[in-house]
């Protein structure tokens, strides 16, 4: 089959490059020409593990190709993927001034029959919107369809190939026909394919997104009560997650969520209720807990320096939103830099992958270390922000020998309470006890 894929950021070049895995014919199309270049040289330009290796082997074998030109990406395409951003507006409300000049455009160049896939994350009813931009231009016929993407970073490729569901919202069954066709090939197992209306599939992707998002500022909250009641957060969500109703997963407590989908949903969810004036309450007091979840280990820093962080220095383990990917978008680290910059303190942080992201959008606001001992150098405490697996069974000597306190502000739970204390270590983390020198 061949597909064309709008847009080549995280969804377009995972989507179209899986696409491709399977014997497809893709062409990507970006409006960036040096993004283009990059990627038609074999220069990946995301971080996402597994995914490389797929990219190359499809570049390699002509499957895959990459153009500025939408209508040279689009002219042999039977499939038309939008994955175009959709950035949150002024109020929170999804942007679709991307996809709605894409379909725009598309409606110009069209000569046939097309189509057209809602990728992105869009709001209920802008299938109907797309629509109504392609046959402003063009009168033949084409099909729009929504099909929301479930993709986790760090596991995507491994959700592409292999996902527990793909939603489809469609009303042709010319189109149905030819996305399930698309798609056979991901679910041979018996994972479902599920058919809906188009409002239907726009509304399910916010509707999950939100409910996750729920799951983990639910236990930050029981979080903060088990620190006030002496109780074991730990404890607590193993016990409420053996619960086959609830479920393990999203249970961890932290210093909230962050990324490019969650906060952005959850805010775009609320806004769509809002235009139909319904008060979504429970969503709005997510948001609010997870704000001020992303510093919750200020206070207790604070505290341990009595209140005066001036001329402190820190070092930060972590500084992508979550491990395995180089996304910092809402990342809780960037929440707490700001806050120690301006209590006068200074920062050097390491992250395995993200660091350069975060030096292109604050520059030399902090200080950034080869590798995780290098950032402990001098540093008055040590501040765990992201769960990178290598940061899971340090070595406490070198540690110890680098940092001026034995002191740890643990925002992931990495280490056992009783190791810490131990070890002599001031070590404080999310709804268990503190470890006290």
């Amino acid at each position: 089959m061949k597909i064309a894929v709008v847009g080549t950021g995280y969804v377009g070049l995972v989507s179209g490059t899986c696409f491709a895995e399977t014997g497809n014919h893709v062409t990507c199309v970006d409006i960036d020409p040096n993004k283009v270049t990059k990627l038609s040289n074999g220069q990946i330009t995301i971080y996402e593990p597994g995914l490389e290796k797929l990219f190359l082997r499809n570049l390699r074998e002509g499957r895959l190709t990459f153009t500025t030109s939408l209508e040279e990406g689009i002219k042999d395409a039977q499939i038309i993927f939008l994955a175009l951003p959709t950035p949150p507006g002024a109020d929170g409300s999804a942007d679709l001034k991307y996809v709605l000049g894409v379909a725009d455009h598309l409606g110009k160049i069209m000569t046939d029959y097309k189509v057209i896939v809602d990728k992105s994350t869009v709001p209920v009813g802008t299938a109907a919107k797309v629509r109504a931009a392609v046959a402003a231009n063009f009168k033949g016929e084409f099909d729009v369809v929504s099909n929301p993407e479930f993709l986790r970073e760090g596991v995507a490729v491994d959700d592409f190939m292999k996902p527990d569901r793909v939603v489809i919202g469609v009303d042709s069954e010319r189109a149905r026909k030819l996305m399930g066709e698309l798609y056979g090939p991901y679910v041979r197992q018996g994972n479902p394919v599920i058919y809906m209306d188009e409002k239907s599939a726009e509304l399910t992707k916010y509707a999950a997104n939100s409910f996750l998002a729920t799951k983990i500022s639910f236990m930050n909250e029981i979080a903060q009560l088990c620190e006030l009641l002496g109780a074991d957060v730990d404890m607590v969500r193993r016990g409420v997650g053996s619960d086959d109703r609830i479920g393990k997963r999203f249970l961890f407590p932290g210093i909230g969520y962050g990324g490019s989908c969650f906060p952005k949903d959850v805010q775009a969810l609320i806004m769509s209720a809002d235009e139909v004036k319904y008060d979504f309450k429970i969503l709005k007091a997510v948001e609010d807990v997870n704000e001020k979840q992303k510093l919750h280990l200020i206070p207790k820093i604070n505290a341990f320096f009595n209140n005066d962080l001036k001329g402190k220095h820190f070092a930060i383990w972590g500084l992508a939103f979550k491990p395995n990917t180089d996304d910092i978008r809402e990342a809780p680290a960037l929440y707490m830099i700001d806050a120690l910059t301006a209590a006068g303190a200074t920062v050097t942080a390491f992250d395995p992958e993200a660091a350069t992201n975060v030096k292109n959008q604050i520059g030399d606001k902090i200080s950034y270390a080869d590798d995780q001992y290098s950032a402990l150098q001098n540093a008055d405490a040590l501040i765990i922000a992201t769960e990178w697996s290598e940061f899971r069974t340090p070595e406490f000597d070198k540690i110890t020998a680098s940092l001026k306190n034995k002191a740890i502000f643990d925002g992931r739970n990495l280490y056992d309470l009783s190791t810490l204390k131990q070890l002599g270590y001031h070590y404080e983390s999310i709804g268990r006890e503190g470890v006290t020198i």
